[in-house]
C-alpha cells in the first residue's frame, strides 16, 4: 500500500514551480497524495484529513510544526524538504525522530555557479573597469593591474556545501585555493585540493575572497575593518554568506578609503537596507536582491532531489542528505 502524503509550502508562483514539470505527477505515483497544497494560514481547515499522513515534500513557505500540528499527523515519519536551509522549521521535527531531508546541497550548485562568473570577471578587472569608463571615458580605464585566470588565488570562507562545491568548479581553471574554515582537517583539505589558511591570510593573499561561512551566533559580525583593509590592490570581496557576518560600517569605511577594491553582495543585514543606506550609492559596492539561490527552470532539481532521497527512504537504502541535530547545528 502506498503511504499516505501531502504537500506543504507557500510561495510566490514566479519563484518557479517547485514540483512542476511532472515532478507533482511522479509524487502522485509513488505515493497517495492529498489533493490540496497545505500552508500555515490554513491548516486547520485541512487538519482532519492529515490523521494518515506518513510523508511530506514541502519547499519554500513550509510550516514550523507545533504541538497542535503533530497531534493532527500521529503517523507522520519523514519529510522531504525541495529547498535548501531547513533552520526555520527543523528542530520540532529532529527532536521528534521524523526523518527530514534537505535538497540544500542541490540548491548550493546556483549560489556556487553565480560566485564563480563572479571570481572569472573580477580577475579580469571587469567591475572596476567599467565604473572607471564611465568616469574616464577612455581605455585609461583598464590601465591598472589585472591578475587575470591563471595562477590568481582565491580565498574561500568556509568550506561547506556552497564552498566545496565551488571549490570544485574552480579546478577548471588554473588558480589557487586558499580556504578558511576553522573545521576543515588536513585530510579533508588535501582531498579537496585546498591550502588551509588564517582569516586575515586570506585577506591577505587572495585576490578575490568568497564568503561562504555559516550563519551562526558566533560567526556574527566577524568580517570587520582590519580584514577589508588588508586585502591587496584591487580585490574583491563577494558575499553570498549572510549580511551580518559582515561588520558594515566598517566595510563601507573600507571601501571609501581604497577605490581600488570591489564588494560584490547578495546578501545584507537588514535586507534589503534601509532606503537611505550608503551601500546603494557607494560607487565600488555592487548590491544584488538575494538572487544566488534556485530560481525558474532550475527549481525542479530541487525536487527531484526529494524525489530520490524519497524512493531511497521507501526502499530502505542509506539517505544522502538527511538533516540530523549535528548537521543542524552547522548549518547557517
Amino acid at each position: 500500500m502506498r503511504p499516505k502524503a501531502a504537500m506543504f509550502h507557500d510561495y510566490p508562483p514566479g519563484d518557479g514551480d517547485v514540483f512542476g514539470a511532472g515532478r507533482r505527477e511522479r509524487i502522485a505515483e509513488l505515493t497517495d497524495l492529498y489533493p490540496a497544497v497545505v500552508t500555515a494560514a490554513d491548516f486547520d481547515r485541512h487538519a482532519a484529513a492529515l490523521a494518515e499522513v506518513e510523508v511530506i515534500f514541502a519547499t519554500w513557505g513550509m510550516i514550523r510544526f507545533e504541538d497542535r500540528h503533530f497531534a493532527a499527523m500521529p503517523r507522520l515519519r519523514a519529510v522531504f524538504y525541495a529547498a535548501g536551509n531547513v533552520k526555520a522549521f527543523a528542530t520540532p521535527l529532529v527532536e521528534r525522530g521524523i526523518v527530514l531531508v534537505s535538497a540544500w546541497e542541490t540548491n548550493a550548485i546556483p549560489v556556487a555557479e553565480m560566485c564563480l562568473s563572479q571570481i572569472l570577471l573580477s580577475l579580469r578587472g571587469y567591475f572596476r573597469s567599467v565604473r572607471r569608463y564611465r568616469e574616464l571615458r577612455t581605455h585609461e580605464a583598464k590601465g591598472f593591474p589585472r591578475p587575470g585566470v591563471n595562477g590568481a588565488t582565491v580565498g574561500m570562507l568556509g568550506m561547506g556545501k556552497i564552498g566545496t562545491r565551488l571549490t570544485a568548479l574552480l579546478r577548471d581553471y588554473p588558480l589557487r585555493v586558499i580556504a578558511y574554515d576553522p573545521f576543515l582537517t588536513a585530510g579533508r583539505a588535501v582531498e579537496l585540493g585546498v591550502e588551509p589558511v588564517g582569516l586575515e591570510e586570506a585577506f591577505r593573499r587572495a585576490a578575490v575572497v568568497c564568503n561562504h561561512i555559516p550563519d551562526l551566533p558566533d560567526t556574527r559580525g566577524m568580517l570587520r575593518g582590519e580584514h577589508f583593509r588588508a586585502m591587496p590592490d584591487g580585490a574583491t570581496f563577494v558575499n553570498t554568506g549572510r549580511g551580518a557576518q559582515v561588520v558594515e560600517d566598517d566595510l563601507l569605511a573600507v571601501l571609501r578609503e581604497r577605490p581600488d577594491l570591489t564588494a560584490l553582495v547578495d546578501v545584507t543585514w537588514p535586507e534589503p537596507p534601509a532606503p537611505g543606506s550608503p551601500l546603494w550609492d557607494l560607487p565600488n559596492l555592487v548590491i544584488s536582491p538575494h538572487i544566488g539561490g534556485t530560481i525558474g527552470d532550475e527549481v525542479v532539481r530541487l525536487a527531484d532531489t526529494a524525489i530520490e532521497e524519497y524512493e531511497a527512504w521507501a526502499a530502505g537504502r542509506p539517505l544522502r542528505h538527511r538533516v540530523t541535530a549535528e548537521v543542524l547545528a552547522t548549518m547557517g
